[in-house]
């Protein structure tokens, strides 16, 4: 393992790209991207000290299905992907450490796919901001609105008026360039029951009547 600085906006890893690396974050947010052909972006998960980016390395040599990028910096510990095979194979603890990651990471993919499907935007960029300081654990998100456009698939004039009406509520106390000040209570109200629901459902997963996982858990 080795220690490794996570910059803001950072790319991990490049879809197609071969996984080269398992990475551990230990601070701070990477939002899972699907590239379309288009351009456009969207995300589909977010990782922060509770799981990995480049678990299904496990399987075998893989090239990556999304992007990996960083949206809150942070520092992680990252092990080649071979070596994290051989000790995958060779330790019970590990295997199931993968699996717990692997149902947490399943919630929120199922979670997200119908946010996205039955939800409206607001609401779904509510949830996004919610889980990021789930992961910064502080009120003020180092969060453009680029990448508030990136990570919700549209246009940067939606994300205006989104953050205009998040203001007017309360729940943004100020948009200042390249960080978002929220008030967690009123952003809670203004979201849909997906960020409460896949939350509960992670935390289950977590706390779980298993033997200990070390360094996973969910924040607080």
């Amino acid at each position: 393992m080795e220690t490794v600085a996570l910059d803001q906006d950072a790319v991990v890893s490049r879809t197609g790209d071969q996984i080269e690396h398992v990475l551990f974050p230990e601070s701070g947010s990477i939002s899972l991207m699907i590239d379309m052909a288009s351009g456009q972006t969207v995300a589909t998960a977010a990782v922060g000290r509770e799981g990995a980016v480049g678990i299904l390395a496990v399987l075998g040599p893989l090239p990556a299905s999304n992007t990996a990028i960083v949206r809150a910096a942070g520092v992680g510990s990252r092990i080649r992907a071979s070596h994290f095979r051989a000790a995958f194979n060779q330790s019970p603890a590990i295997r199931h450490a993968v699996q717990i990651h692997v149902r947490a990471m399943m919630a929120q993919f199922q979670h997200g796919v119908a946010c996205n499907a039955l939800h409206p935007v607001e609401a779904r960029m509510a949830r996004w901001l919610l889980q990021l300081r789930d992961h910064v654990d502080q009120d003020v998100l180092p969060l453009t609105q680029e990448a508030l456009s990136q990570i919700l698939g549209v246009r940067r004039t939606t994300i205006t008026l989104l953050m205009r009406n998040l203001r007017a509520s309360g729940a943004i106390r100020s948009d200042r360039r390249g960080q978002i000040e929220i008030d967690r209570s009123r952003l809670a109200a203004a979201t849909c029951e997906c960020h409460g629901n896949m939350r509960r459902e992670i935390e289950e997963v977590f706390s779980m009547d298993t033997p200990p996982i070390p360094r996973l858990g969910f924040g607080g």
